[in-house]
């Protein structure tokens, strides 16, 4: 599986463009998003299997969220994500459209 350093550092040069990460850092880094997409991809599985559905949908990715995440990361997290979706369906719509 590839890394997340890419878009990790994306991140970080969106938020606080003046910082650097060491390379180690940025490991670690990654590391850590590799296990909470794993935690999160799945606590949302095991929602589907007890719900009967054989596709994910956000239904589920959002309770993971809720299920596996701190109440305000949580939040946080749900938020930004609503908000990328929304914005992913606005660019998708602008696309077809022209």
């Amino acid at each position: 599986m590839r890394g997340y350093k890419r878009y990790v550092f994306r991140v970080l040069k969106q938020v606080h463009p003046e910082l650097r990460v060491s390379s180690m850092a940025m490991t670690v880094l990654d590391s850590l998003v590799k296990d909470m997409f794993e935690r999160l991809a799945g606590e949302a599985s095991r929602l589907s299997k007890y719900s009967g559905r054989a596709t994910l949908s956000t239904r589920e990715i959002q309770a993971a969220v809720r299920l596996v995440l701190p109440r305000e990361l949580g939040e946080h997290a749900l938020a930004e994500g609503n908000k990328a979706v929304a914005n992913f369906m606005t660019a998708a719509a602008d696309k077809v459209s022209s």
